[in-house]
């Protein structure tokens, strides 16, 4: 009785000190989920160096960590100051009448005449709508002038942050099979689905966050250079707008260009807008179509609907860490998910699913786990 007593108190105060110390890196969450996934992405390159020096575990994470800073930090840095940058010029138009959304609006009015009859149909108020734009306009300029006030203002907060990302970051390359091994060990939920887990969490993670990224890269690349090539203003303001928006499957980075196309049509633009169609449809939706679901759908083993219900949902509730953190938590839930019906669920579905009265039960392909410098692990079949 003393010995049961005194494991539940020993559990209870387990509980409250990793939930005191959860807590206390509340502030840290982004370096700290940043730091997980930019080791999980240059871990490849960490494991090649390592073979090459064996023993050298330090040189190999230092090396793979100045790699990641030129690769990912210093051109993200640069894109957001230029992004910044062009964002407040153009809030400076809008703010001294440059650029009145009205007499767009009716330019679009006269080029598409049914389609302005049917949205008025709709219950579409145009007459409102030129000014909610404006206002609308005016919004997210104040907001990126705040947000751009803040960064200055809180510029040692951002490299304390910046540094703490990259300080864990070395460490976690250099020791992070020891730290998986450790976890697998201190976890009570038995090392087969600890491995299964940590191995989805470590495809989730890098498939999302490598896939979407290059795919943001080359989406935004592409739309601003076509916007260049055609005259645009603030092209590089707009291949940073189109960069975050190819975040969402699907609508991506046609959430600008369509209706810019559509814009030039109605000015008289006929042939710009073709080519910004074409190369909005054949080049930049290319890229949507043929490479997420080689890099983010076949690498997250997720189906393209639930890719896209995570992602947004991540976006609403974390922000811009969501695109990543969404579907990390929909990979999670498959996993416990799939443990759950392969040990627990005694009736076979292939009974359950059958319609034509047959029993032959059915059979899922055997998965195989991999856990970053880890073994791999057959998790043998699932029924149903």
């Amino acid at each position: 009785m003393r010995e049961r007593l005194e494991q539940q108190s020993f559990l209870a105060f387990l509980i409250l000190v990793t939930v005191a110390f959860l807590l206390l890196l509340r502030p840290f969450y982004a370096p700290v989920f940043w730091a997980f996934a930019v080791a999980l992405i240059f871990f490849p390159m960490q494991r090649r160096l390592l073979a090459r020096w064996p023993g050298r575990r330090n040189l190999a994470a230092m090396i793979t960590l100045l790699l990641s800073i030129v690769v990912v930090v210093i051109p993200v840095l640069v894109v957001a100051a230029s992004f910044i940058r062009e964002g407040l010029a153009v809030y400076d138009r809008v703010q001294q009448g440059e650029f009145d959304p009205a007499s767009y609006l009716q330019k679009l009015e006269m080029a598409f005449p049914s389609a302005h009859y049917w949205l008025q149909r709709l219950g579409v108020d145009f007459s409102d709508l030129g000014a909610q734009l404006m206002s609308g306009l005016k919004a997210a300029g104040q907001f990126l002038a705040k947000r751009a006030l803040d960064v200055g203002q809180n510029t040692f907060q951002f490299f304390v942050n910046l540094g703490l990302m990259l300080y864990l970051t070395f460490f976690l390359l250099r020791d992070g099979p020891a730290l998986v091994n450790l976890l697998i060990r201190a976890l009570p939920l038995g090392d087969d689905r600890e491995r299964m887990i940590f191995s989805k969490f470590a495809e989730v993670t890098r498939a999302t966050v490598k896939g979407n990224l290059v795919i943001a890269v080359i989406q935004g690349a592409l739309g601003g250079l076509i916007f260049w090539i055609l005259g645009m203003p603030a092209a590089v303001l707009w291949a940073v707008v189109m960069a975050l928006l190819s975040l969402i499957p699907a609508l991506g980075a046609s959430l600008v260009w369509v209706p810019v196309a559509l814009y030039m049509y109605a000015v008289g633009d006929v042939t710009e807008a073709l080519i910004l169609v074409l190369f909005g449809v054949f080049v930049i939706g290319l890229v949507d179509n043929l490479l997420r679901p080689v890099l983010v759908g076949r690498d997250t083993k997720l189906p393209d609907y639930l890719v896209l219900f995570s992602t947004l949902g991540g976006l609403t509730l974390f922000g811009i860490t969501g695109f990543a953190l969404g579907p990390l938590l929909a990979g999670l839930f498959v996993s416990f998910w799939q443990i759950f019906i392969q040990e627990f669920n005694v009736e076979p579905a292939g009974n359950l699913a059958a319609t034509d009265g047959s029993t032959e039960e059915q059979s899922v392909p055997e998965t195989e786990v991999r856990i970053p410098g880890g073994n791999k692990d057959d998790n043998g079949n699932n029924e149903g």
